[in-house]
């Protein structure tokens, strides 16, 4: 049983940090900040959430446990949050996202 919570859990925190990576990756790649935005925004939610998700399994059922899931909710909340503000000031403040000149309109 502890191999399997143990592949289980490193499982999950080898996953979170591929999609936290490619989330870095994304915001080095993509042409403009609503992209980058939406590259973050999903990758960091995801990718947060199995870390949490790998340690929580590390820790078993203790105190620590409870922590990690308080984090979680609140990470869960906060982050799509945040990126939406992120995107509605940057629409109010007239950004515009970049349009590829070789690409049919």
């Amino acid at each position: 049983m502890d191999m399997v919570l143990a592949v289980l859990s490193w499982s999950c925190l080898l996953g979170g940090a591929i999609f936290l990576l490619i989330g870095a990756l994304g915001v080095l790649r993509f042409p403009d900040f609503y992209t980058r935005l939406h590259a973050v925004s999903v990758c960091d939610t995801l990718g947060a959430g199995l870390v949490l998700a790998g340690l929580m399994l590390q820790g078993g059922f203790s105190l620590v446990t409870v922590k990690l899931l308080l984090m979680f909710y609140f990470m869960m909340f906060t982050g799509p949050t945040a990126v939406h503000a992120l995107a509605q000031a940057a629409m109010q403040g007239k950004l515009q996202a970049v349009v590829d000149e070789h690409e049919p309109e």
